[in-house]
């Protein structure tokens, strides 16, 4: 059963997890609301279409960091494989549906990188190696996301086997596909925006 302390360590990691950084990058950098461009997500791909590098690669980090400390600090605190993959759940839920946002939010791609990358740095880095190679390749964001995701589950069975972050690792792939529709509708149908193609 929970204690208060792992609730609050649940909380806190909602919490932070629901900081916008790439809303609050893009008005600090270029003075809009990235929800009102392009394709209105908050995540680093749309914040590169429409603000830039700069941009992108400090939006990047903070959602990748999310998502990685409150799981390193529940793995540090002694917490449970359990406690440890509700803390990365809980930050990757305030992404995606954010309080600050009135819960609505982003994709939850790199913070769930990043508490996987506490959790299992070894499958987390394989996962991205996945997501680089699919990317040079195809130069689609979205669809390196969703092939990295697939890969994951099955690296982690292999690795450690069943258990508590094997099942964060199947419920962060179905978010990543749920918020992905409009994506796979593009993919389908060829019109998904490319890396390095900006919005007007």
């Amino acid at each position: 059963m929970l204690g208060f302390q792992d609730l609050s360590l649940v909380f806190i990691a909602y919490l932070v997890g629901s900081i916008p950084f790439g809303l609050l990058i893009s008005q600090a950098v270029g003075r809009l609301d990235i929800r009102r461009f392009g394709s209105g997500n908050i995540g680093t791909a749309n914040v590169l279409r429409i603000v830039g590098k700069k941009a992108a690669v400090l939006t990047l980090v903070g959602d990748l960091l999310k998502g990685f400390l409150p799981a390193l600090a529940a793995v540090l605190l002694g917490g449970s494989e359990l406690l440890v993959a509700g803390v990365g759940m809980a930050a990757v839920l305030g992404h995606n549906w954010s309080i600050y946002l009135r819960f609505a939010g982003g994709k939850g791609v790199a913070t769930s990188f990043g508490a996987l990358l506490a959790m299992t740095p070894l499958p987390a880095l394989l996962g991205l190696l996945v997501w680089f190679g699919v990317l040079l390749v195809f130069r689609y964001t979205s669809l390196a996301a969703m092939a990295a995701c697939v890969c994951i589950p099955p690296v982690i069975f292999f690795s450690i086997g069943f258990g508590s972050y094997w099942t964060f690792s199947l419920l962060v792939a179905l978010l990543i596909f749920i918020r992905h529709r409009d994506n796979i509708k593009r993919l389908w149908a060829g019109t998904e925006y490319r890396v390095g193609q900006r919005i007007q």
